[in-house]
């Protein structure tokens, strides 16, 4: 990603499926429904969750249940790091015999970064290094814990409440039953009805929902210490906001009430098309491995196109600017370049001659850079007033462009149509030659402000 931000990616844009603007290194492209996607028209789920530094993976429930964290790692409460297990010895009573000591193995926590220890906070050394290490106790769990099953009694009676009113009882037609001989039909209907009202309440039943207390309010508040106004405040002491924020449960204002917390789980993704529900990017399930299984990005597939050098951009001056286009895939591909549509007048603020003849791009042969000694451009036959350059799947192509501003930036657009190979339609046990596709895309260009 740092190669596109030292180009400018927002110099040159693609329009997506759903129509947004966005640029070649951040879409997607779907090889089935052959159109482009970005990650807001994509379907976006989640594979495993793990913690980033043990790596043990949960599942979804799983996760839920520990509140998205970690059992066994722990972070830093005053500078966010991961604390590590230190050991060290500890002297005991010898409990053969209580006159002499002997040496016990204990373990701690400890930030390698900002030297804090559990040691601070008082939390005793555990016999092993798995855990066991004492946590606050939350004053408000009891009152938590009963309103939040309060609103399950209440969300469980709304279900039952839809329940009952989608299989209401309906005045039935028995006795038109035996004429047409749909007795075995309404008997069978009538079973399944059965099964799914028994999980409703009768009528006239209702769930019984506790009522949770009401919450007294508080009337005194407690004085403020007046070492508050005598005593000088030492800055090393005193938490941060970060640090408050950090545990909303106690929000502690000196740093000697900081208690480690339990490390966050992170997650995988993966992202689907929305329209055939094909996988777009997938990645390895382990998660030490970076490697994605399906990655299906449009810088991959879809031709590239750069801004090589714009000159002075005068108003109402005609400028020639060149630009290169890339060819990702593995097959030579066959490019025009049309005028846009009428539709992107509030995108465009010059004109653009393109060019009027096919521009074609060799195929991606990483070896073929080490190359020298082949002129490529008159293996193609390249139009010399139109090719700038040619070097394996790159060509370099100028266009004249005309601002219609005095001032502003110079914005052009213009229609890119290719030829695609679409390897999906061949099977490897088929002798069946991959399908080749036309496909269009709609090319925002930004070359910078107007010169005066």
């Amino acid at each position: 990603m740092a190669t596109f931000k030292r180009i400018g990616i927002d110099r040159v844009l693609l329009r997506c499926s759903c129509g947004s603007r966005t640029p070649l290194c951040r879409l997607y492209f779907c090889r089935h429904c052959l159109k482009l996607r970005c990650g807001e028209c994509v379907s976006h789920e989640v594979d495993p969750h793990y913690c980033p530094n043990c790596l043990e993976t949960i599942t979804g429930a799983e996760a839920k249940l520990k509140k998205n964290r970690c059992a066994n790692c722990f972070d830093c409460p005053s500078c966010k790091h991961t604390l590590s297990t230190r050991a060290t010895s500890q002297a005991v009573p010898d409990p053969d015999d209580p006159s002499k000591t002997t040496p016990k193995k204990v373990y701690y926590l400890a930030c390698g970064f900002c030297r804090w220890t559990s040691r601070d906070v008082g939390i005793k050394d555990q016999p092993v290094a798995t855990g066991g290490w004492a946590e606050q106790e939350n004053s408000d769990f009891k009152r938590i814990t009963t309103l939040l099953e309060y609103y399950r009694q209440l969300a469980q009676k709304e279900k039952v409440e839809k329940e009952r009113k989608k299989y209401t009882r309906r005045r039935g037609y028995l006795h038109f039953s035996d004429k047409y001989g749909l007795a075995s039909v309404v008997a069978k209907r009538r079973v399944g009805m059965l099964s799914m009202s028994s999980l409703s309440l009768k009528e006239g039943d209702e769930v019984k929902v506790s009522d949770a207390p009401a919450a007294d309010p508080a009337c005194e508040l407690e004085p403020i210490s007046q070492a508050v106004y005598t005593e000088p405040l030492v800055l090393e002491k005193v938490t941060t906001i970060s640090q408050r924020l950090a545990n909303p449960e106690f929000q502690p204002t000196n740093r000697d009430d900081l208690y480690p917390k339990h490390k966050h789980m992170l997650i995988k993704r993966s992202l689907r098309c929305r329209e055939c529900e094909h996988n777009l990017s997938k990645s390895d399930f382990n998660p030490s491995s970076i490697k994605f299984k399906i990655q299906l990005v449009a810088i991959h597939h879809v031709p590239e196109i750069r801004i090589m050098t714009v000159p002075n951009l005068s108003f109402q001056k005609e400028s020639q600017v060149v630009l290169t286009l890339f060819n990702p895939v593995g097959n030579m591909t066959h490019l025009n370049l049309l005028p846009s549509d009428p539709e992107e007048s509030d995108w465009d603020t010059a004109t653009i001659e393109l060019p009027t003849c096919d521009l074609v791009l060799a195929a991606r042969d990483d070896a073929s850079e080490f190359d020298e000694g082949v002129d490529q451009q008159q293996e193609f036959n390249d139009d010399s007033s139109v090719i700038t350059f040619r070097k394996a799947n790159k060509i370099g192509f100028g266009v004249k462009v005309t601002p219609q501003k005095a001032v502003g930036e110079v914005k052009v657009s213009f229609l890119m149509k290719y030829d695609y190979k679409n390897m999906t339609t061949a099977l490897p046990g088929e002798n069946k030659e991959p399908q080749t596709d036309i496909l269009q895309h709609c090319v925002y260009v930004n070359l910078g402000p107007v010169t005066s």
